[in-house]
């Protein structure tokens, strides 16, 4: 990551530290102080040392707020499940002295808080997780074309949100943000009703995000809905692959410490590796 201060992550660029990258080839202006004169006792040219400079990480938080996180039960909306992946995330990357920053946003609320390390900014961070509530249309295209131009440095992105869009509009958006360097992670909060669509009597649909309602017989539209998620899944799938993203499909049944565990396992660099 590319940081600001020194940090617990491995950077791009080259600095000072004990543990030792490679060597280079002397240049006019280079810190004499680094030339390793064992190399030029042996080869006659002259080399310089370079190793491993640790920066600081900055994790910018994406947090979809429209009315179609409203749905679950009262206390378990996808809303909640979204506050309490942010949340814990914002929290690790603050207690390792990482930069931490929240864009939360629907059709009439805006929250964004630009990336900053210290244990007040981390409070004003959870305090507006807190206060964030489902209503309206979704923007998660627009914002995260916003967020794209906004943060400054490279980061890592973290988007929590039901993807209530076509994949093909948001493509453009994910492919703004690998643009600018940034390392992009999705958690897609899905409920097992909406994949499932097990009813079985005349229900009232609602849209959450304010169309309108739908009265329907299950039994008449179950194998098209089914067939239409199962075409929007598979886009999705096909969206991962073509953008390189970190893509995580989420059951809201699962503990979310489980999903937050196998995020940050997969993360973890493998013996050898970087």
């Amino acid at each position: 990551m590319l940081g600001g201060v020194s940090g617990k992550h491995r950077s791009p660029v080259r600095g000072s530290s004990i543990e030792f990258a490679q060597y280079r080839k002397y240049v006019p202006g280079d810190d004499t102080r680094r030339l390793d004169w064992r190399m030029w006792g042996r080869s006659d040219r002259y080399y310089i040392k370079e190793f491993e400079a640790d920066t600081n990480l900055r994790l910018c938080l994406i947090v979809d707020a429209s009315g179609s996180m409203k749905f679950g039960k009262e206390g378990a909306t996808r809303l909640d499940y979204a506050k309490r992946i942010a949340g814990s995330l914002a929290y690790l990357a603050a207690e390792q002295g990482d930069a931490v920053g929240l864009w939360a946003m629907n059709a009439q609320q805006k929250s964004e808080l630009p990336a900053k390390r210290g244990a007040s900014h981390l409070g004003l961070v959870l305090d507006a997780l807190a206060e964030l509530q489902p209503k309206g249309e979704t923007r998660i295209v627009e914002s995260l074309h916003e967020a794209a131009e906004k943060i400054p440095q490279r980061a890592l992105v973290v988007i929590v949100s039901d993807l209530f869009v076509q994949p093909s509009d948001l493509k453009p958006a994910l492919q703004h943000l690998r643009y600018r360097k940034h390392d992009v992670v999705v958690f897609h909060l899905l409920d097992q009703q909406e994949i499932d669509f097990e009813f079985d009597r005349p229900a009232r649909f609602v849209d959450l995000e304010g169309g309108e309602a739908v009265l329907a017989d299950p039994t008449d539209i179950a194998r098209q809905y089914r067939d239409a998620v199962r075409q929007y899944l598979t886009d999705m799938d096909d969206l991962v692959r073509t953008t390189g993203i970190d893509y995580h499909r989420v059951k809201m049944h699962e503990a979310y410490d489980d999903v937050l565990a196998r995020f940050l396992l997969g993360r973890t660099p493998k013996k050898g590796g970087r």
